[in-house]
């Protein structure tokens, strides 16, 4: 691991840069990320909330409250690699004028790991056993057994330190509801919440008490969210009605006419982002009711079994796909740990080369045969039909479009379906069109981790991370994946401190979600953006929040 000092450029005084407007087409639900469904959430709240460090531009980690990153050099990692010790930064005060002290860490992993709390990020707090604070402004954090990576716990967008004073009263099962909370938390960012219409708009204005008397450069900032992707990019390329325009999912060829324009720019970097189908391992049947999707109600009548899951995989032209949603945005794949690079197996390459023929030879293997001449396959009276859902979004309905066309090919009938992104993404539990309650045989996302060590990401893939109704449908485990061959690798990595092994045992994890058919990966997708000509001090960030150094944004003269 490397460590960069951060650095701070020469500034104009606070808030002399005027307005802001920001378009997440995705609209935020809530600003609490322990209870987020994604990025749509999370990179809106990073402006209020903060971690302890978090990764830059380049992915390397740097200090954001504390005053390094603990390392064994400088003596904030114990020698057994069984603890760190953060030390906080001195003078840091809360948007409402008290003190950010060791007890409000000390309380944000106490509220995730509380029972039935919804924490959907508990895997960042795997094997952690005790946190304490030694003195106001010193955090140790104690593990159950060596650690060699230690720096899941509040590092990065989706585990940042909320306010003890404010939370108190939101433990366990009643974090949910504890909507003034959720929605409007008090922050050590740079700015603060001042109105928030859920699925439609989040207002801020500076925090009075942010620790840099310079910055941030402007007085307030809008985050609008609904529409689409297209409508976002034009409103910041062509129109120039907005500044910034997050997530820009587009045709290529669209997003190049709009920038045509000369209104804005483009920018786009590849990090650990992948567009992958997620397999239903368990049954999505409307007749099971309450354990439908669950392991309670059984495995899947089909996609339980490897070859159906892998016929589906080979069907697929990646390369097609690639050229007429993605251009060069995207990149075919066959891993979900497609990067960083050196973490890449390549053991599963052989989906990149669409093979019709070998996907029907598996199909055939499996016992699936078209019995009565009407195109679908059929095995024991079930027909090989899927429902496959997603979020409303131009790429995906064009992606969805493809894979339904290649799979009737093999003989495999879908149906699609396609759901409102503020709803797909909700995490409302009551809402049966939740990815995480995943009513459905496939759905496909992106999802993708923030640095660049990949244990806590792995971690989302073992018996512990499912959703479930009794947890409240937390954790990223949506596959339903779970196999204690794999959670004892992901120990085994866990207790792993040569970077060579590390990444030896990362990618035979990867291989195995591959063989098991979890998941199937699609494209390893660039993270695109635009932004107004104007605006300076942008640095795209594929490892944290893209909005992470908004306090140095400023706008040209």
């Amino acid at each position: 691991m490397s460590v960069s000092a951060l650095a701070t450029p020469t500034f104009a005084e606070r808030g002399t840069q005027g307005d802001l407007k920001l378009f997440y087409w995705q609209a935020p639900t809530l600003l609490n990320p322990y209870l987020a469904s994604g990025p749509k959430d999370s990179e809106p709240a990073s402006l209020v909330l903060e971690p302890l460090a978090r990764h830059d531009e380049t992915g390397q980690m740097v200090p954001w409250l504390a005053e390094a990153i603990p390392t064994m050099d400088n003596g904030g990692m114990a020698a057994d690699m069984r603890s760190i010790t953060w030390r906080l930064k001195q003078g840091i005060k809360w948007s409402d004028g008290s003190n950010f002290t060791a007890n409000d860490v000390v309380f944000t992993a106490n509220y995730c790991l509380s029972a039935d709390s919804g924490c959907q990020v508990s895997a960042k707090f795997t094997d952690v056993d005790k946190i304490e604070a030694l003195d106001t402004h010193t955090v140790k954090i104690s593990f159950s057994k060596p650690k060699p990576y230690p720096y899941a716990p509040f590092v990065g967008l989706e585990v940042p330190v909320l306010q003890a004073a404010q939370f108190a009263d939101c433990m366990g099962a009643n974090a949910l509801n504890c909507s003034a909370q959720n929605l409007s938390p008090i922050g050590t960012g740079p700015y603060q919440i001042t109105e928030f219409k859920p699925g439609d708009v989040v207002t801020y204005d500076i925090n009075p008490f942010y620790r840099d008397a310079a910055k941030p450069g402007f007085a307030n900032v809008t985050i609008k969210g609904g529409g689409d992707a297209s409508g976002a990019a034009r409103a910041v390329l062509e129109t120039g009605e907005f500044d910034y325009a997050w997530n820009l999912q587009l045709d290529p060829q669209v997003l190049a006419g709009m920038k045509a324009a000369g209104r804005g720019t483009v920018v786009t970097d590849f990090g650990t982002a992948v567009e992958r189908l997620q397999v239903n391992l368990t049954d999505p049947s409307a007749d099971l009711n309450d354990i439908r999707s669950t392991h309670g109600g059984g495995a899947h009548p089909f996609l339980a079994d490897p070859r159906v899951t892998k016929a589906l995989s080979l069907a697929v032209d990646r390369d097609t796909l690639v050229a007429i949603a993605y251009g060069d945005t995207g990149r075919a794949t066959c891993d979900v740990l497609a990067a960083p690079a050196i973490y890449a197996s390549g053991a599963n390459d052989d989906c990149l080369t669409q093979n019709l023929d070998r996907a029907r030879a598996l199909l055939d293997e499996a016992g699936w045969t078209d019995s009565d001449g009407d195109g679908i396959r059929d095995k024991d009276g079930v027909s090989l039909s899927l429902l496959f859902q997603t979020s409303v979004n131009p790429v995906r309905q064009t992606t969805q479009d493809l894979l339904k066309a290649w799979w009737a090919e093999i003989g495999v009938e879908t149906e699609l379906r396609a759901i409102a992104p503020s709803v797909f993404f909700g995490g409302d539990q009551s809402s049966p069109d939740t990815y995480q309650k995943f009513y459905a045989d496939l759905e496909m996302f992106t999802n993708f981790f923030p640095g660049n060590d990949p244990e806590p990401y792995l971690n989302n893939w073992t018996c512990a991370a499912i959703p479930t109704p009794e947890n409240g449908w937390a954790g990223m485990n949506v596959p339903r994946h779970c196999n204690p061959d794999y959670d004892a690798l992901v120990a085994q990595l866990g207790n792993t401190v040569d970077l060579g092994e590390r990444i030896e045992i990362s990618k035979q994890l990867n291989n195995m979600l591959m063989q098991a058919g979890a998941l199937i990966p699609l494209v390893h997708r660039g993270e695109v953006s635009a932004h107004a000509a104007s605006l300076q001090g942008v640095r795209m960030n594929v490892w944290d929040s893209e909005l992470w150094n908004i306090a140095d944004w400023t706008r040209a003269k």
